[in-house]
């Protein structure tokens, strides 16, 4: 399968720079991924589209300040930090750390200024790093340490690491979070859910929708670009992802009564597709997936899917032709084009029913 057959024209002024101040006004196009039939209007028509019993299944993990920018200790050079994952205490030993240590994989810019034992400086002295390791793909692992707590100190200096398409200042840190966010741990925003209210979600309560929650937080491989012909040839980023019994038993449950498994955000369906059984049935798990999902895929318990518009000839798309059918989609892309929607992170949105 060739990556061009994901290819499709976008003017670059459909690329949206900064988010609606109402969240749920953004337009909604839904596709009918057996029909291939279009349909337009606000996002607030979700609920004419969602049925009680039907379960919105929505990513709970949170954004963090992941951006640093500061200077090497002995030079004053400037360095650039964004921090990609904290490193889980059974990891630690790895490098003679401690429970209490805090320790990252990073990425630093530019990178030749970080040899192992190189100390930087952020935030006028609030926050410093250690290089401790070098890693084969040039990532660095870093401890840091603060006088304070670090998730409070990180907040104070941190910059949202937005993606690379995006020029304009964010005014309001919280626009690229969801309402519902409350996990830490993401370089970059589960997109999709950041067009609900809270009203939004209380109303579909009220309508008989059940809303389950799992996490997965999202590395900025998200955004690298696939760089072979083959799409089968592409390998693809590994993120961390829990899902809780609580939320095995409302999706169970749900699949159980003849309801329908709505994703909220791709990052949604690589949590539920990764973590469910041949048969679509799902148990409590902590673990990493590098799933990757591309036409030919079979789906074993996503039935739709809320998402964004996509980058062109990348994974995300790739995902979304596997759920809908790559003419379908590409159709309904063209489509959003001609009708002027607004495109990936702050744009509009899709639901493929």
């Amino acid at each position: 399968m060739d990556v061009k057959d994901f290819d499709y024209y976008l003017p670059e002024e459909l690329i949206a720079q900064v988010p609606l101040k109402d969240r749920a006004s953004s337009r909604l196009l839904v596709l009918d991924k057996v029909t291939g039939e279009v349909r337009h209007g606000s996002f607030r028509d979700i609920k004419e589209y969602l049925r009680p019993g039907d379960v919105l299944v929505m990513n709970d993990t949170k954004v963090i300040p992941a951006r640093l920018l500061g200077v090497k200790k002995d030079t004053g050079a400037a360095i650039e930090f964004v921090l990609l994952r904290r490193l889980k205490e059974h990891e630690m030993g790895i490098y003679c750390g401690y429970p209490d240590d805090i320790f990252w994989e990073v990425i630093l810019k530019p990178g030749r200024k970080a040899r192992q034992g190189a100390e930087f400086v952020f935030g006028d002295g609030l926050l410093h790093a250690t290089v401790i390791h070098v890693l084969d793909n040039g990532n660095r692992i870093v401890k840091f340490s603060c006088d304070g707590i670090f998730e409070e100190i990180l907040d104070r200096v941190g910059l949202m690491p937005l993606p690379p398409y995006i020029h304009e200042k964010l005014e309001d840190r919280d626009r690229y979070q969801t309402v519902y966010a409350r996990e830490n741990g993401s370089a970059a925003a589960p997109t999709a859910g950041l067009h609900f209210t809270e009203e939004l979600i209380d109303e579909l309560r009220e309508a008989g929708v059940r809303v389950a929650f799992v996490t997965l937080h999202v590395g900025l491989g998200t955004f690298r670009p696939v760089k072979v012909d083959r799409v089968e040839d592409h390998y693809m980023h590994s993120e961390y992802f829990e899902i809780t019994g609580e939320a095995c038993d409302v999706i169970n449950g749900c699949r159980s009564k003849g309801g329908r498994v709505i994703s909220v955000g791709t990052t949604s369906t690589r949590v539920l597709e990764s973590a469910a059984d041949e048969n679509g049935f799902l148990k409590p798990r902590k673990a990493a997936t590098d799933i990757f999902i591309y036409p030919g895929y079979r789906f074993k318990i996503v039935d739709g899917l809320i998402t964004n518009f996509h980058l062109p000839k990348s994974t995300l798309i790739m995902l979304v032709s596997a759920l809908a059918g790559r003419g379908n989609v590409l159709r309904a892309y063209n489509e959003a084009v001609k009708e002027r929607y607004r495109f990936f992170s702050f744009g509009d949105a899709m639901f493929i029913k």
